[in-house]
């Protein structure tokens, strides 16, 4: 039996966000769910994680959360996903999220969801990492992120073909889409 492609997608905890947000989040979820991959995230029980996690439960997906022992104590565990991993610290659960999944997509998120993705990027841009990375920008979330990496490139902070490390999309369909067509080559 063949394992199934899986996709990690960070994205928010926050609960207090504009619907639009986690309504991107649910149907992805639906979406990956429909195109029998498995998701992986962050294990939350709130925000853009629930949602997501939600979503690809709704259509009988399977969801592995990978979350740090101390965020279980403090109750911000998801309880209905497929699998739970428990790790020790963050950056266990951020390595083995990017070593679990085929490809990841970046969902609008704060600090952490923001550090996750550069770190992909980083070892991306170093030949570390080789697998897609697609930002989901929904409501242009991301154009200041862009803005900011692409003024890098421009001082020559960055190279310019280091460009070619992320996908940008406006929805989930297009996420989906352009994923399906990468996972495929």
């Amino acid at each position: 039996m063949s394992r199934k492609t899986t996709i990690c997608v960070y994205c928010a905890s926050s609960g207090n966000i504009d619907q639009k947000y986690k309504d991107d989040a649910y149907n992805l979820g639906r979406l990956i769910a429909d195109q029998g991959w498995e998701l992986v995230n962050g294990a939350g029980n709130e925000g853009l994680m629930a949602a997501i996690s939600d979503g690809a439960l709704s259509k009988q997906g399977d969801v592995t959360g990978v979350i740090p022992n101390f965020m279980v104590e403090a109750g911000w565990c998801h309880q209905r996903l497929t699998r739970t991993i428990k790790t020790q610290h963050m950056h266990e659960r951020k390595q083995l999220m990017a070593e679990m999944a085929d490809a990841c997509i970046a969902l609008p998120g704060g600090c952490g969801t923001l550090e996750e993705l550069m770190e992909v990027i980083t070892w991306k841009t170093l030949g570390i990492y080789s697998k897609p990375i697609v930002i989901l920008n929904t409501n242009g979330y991301y154009q200041p992120l862009l803005d900011m990496l692409q003024k890098a490139m421009d001082e020559q902070f960055m190279k310019e073909q280091y460009k070619d490390a992320w996908y940008v999309t406006d929805n989930p369909q297009q996420a989906v889409k352009l994923l399906a067509q990468l996972l495929h080559k």
